[in-house]
């Protein structure tokens, strides 16, 4: 007998709604992709670039911003003619925290017994301008209520005294007097004060923050490879130093301000007009990220009336 032929074997049939792509949809596919890159590559990405840029330098303007606020309020509570530059990338203050208006003599009124010269809770305590003061009261409520350690400054006529320390006493005890004589019973080491001197006036300095060093260190106003500023700015905050500064000190543990500066310029006049009340600060901050940048310059008024 003759063998009989295997079968064939088929595969499934293929519906006419599987078959695949031809040459021609693909080539399709690939233009109407190619025009939808081009239009995304025209119109889209310019505006996402111009997103991009524009964010970028709205940080650096913040950032700026923040850093030049914070030099400004430390420049308009500074004590009167403390402001040290030895040049124009750095310059030094001593930041107040408070003052007011000291009492100037007795209290004609309420003191008992009338005339008493020491200071107690029936007796006012005032500044003697012909004598050394230890005790007296203030007329007027500090911002900031200060601690024992902390340090009185009156009539800082002259830049450096504040820092050599000769018209300047710290506090040791703090006190609450009655009401009819003052809002506050401050206790310092024995400190003269200037006959001369009439305006009443005092400055509080905190013993944690004695002066501050603002340092604009590495801005030569170039950029690095990508773009960015080669600068710092910083916050160096350290003791009363009696000698005059003659060139920015070393940054050390100061806090920074801000980065990526590519410079930076601080300009001070103490006398810019007849007076020493018309004091002023200039000051210029760039900043440069990534090829962008931002430039800030503001003035602060200084007053120099201790």
């Amino acid at each position: 007998m003759m063998a009989r032929p295997a079968p064939l074997l088929r595969g499934p049939a293929v519906s006419p709604n599987q078959r695949g792509f031809t040459l021609v949809e693909l080539i399709v596919v690939i233009v109407i992709t190619g025009i939808i890159a081009a239009t995304i590559v025209v119109f889209v990405r310019p505006a996402l670039d111009a997103y991009t840029d524009t964010r970028a330098r709205s940080d650096l303007s913040d950032q700026a911003d923040t850093a030049l606020r914070r030099i400004v309020r430390d420049v308009r509570t500074a004590v009167p003619n403390s402001i040290r530059m030895p040049n124009a990338q750095c310059f030094e203050l001593v930041p107040s925290i408070g003052g007011g208006r000291y009492r100037q003599g007795p209290d004609v009124t309420n003191d008992s017994p009338p005339g008493c010269s020491s200071p107690s809770g029936t007796c006012a305590a005032f500044v003697d301008p012909t004598r050394s003061v230890t005790t007296f009261d203030t007329l007027t409520a500090p911002v900031r209520t200060p601690s024992v350690g902390d340090w009185v400054v009156i009539n800082n006529q002259n830049g450096n005294d504040v820092y050599e320390g000769t018209n300047r006493s710290a506090l040791t005890a703090v006190a609450t007097p009655t009401a009819s004589q003052g809002k506050l019973r401050l206790t310092i080491n024995a400190l003269s004060i200037s006959p001369g001197y009439r305006a009443g006036r005092f400055q509080l300095v905190s013993n944690s923050e004695q002066a501050v060093f603002y340092i604009c260190s590495g801005a030569d106003g170039t950029l690095d490879a990508q773009g960015n500023g080669k600068g710092t700015l910083y916050r160096l905050k350290r003791s009363f130093t009696s000698t005059y500064p003659t060139s920015c000190p070393a940054v050390g543990s100061a806090d920074v301000l801000a980065t990526r500066v590519r410079s930076c310029t601080f300009v001070y006049d103490p006398n810019q007009g007849a007076t020493q009340q018309s004091g002023f600060m200039w000051m210029n901050l760039e900043l440069a990220r990534n090829g962008e940048t931002a430039s800030l310059a503001v003035g602060a008024h200084v007053m120099n009336v201790p």
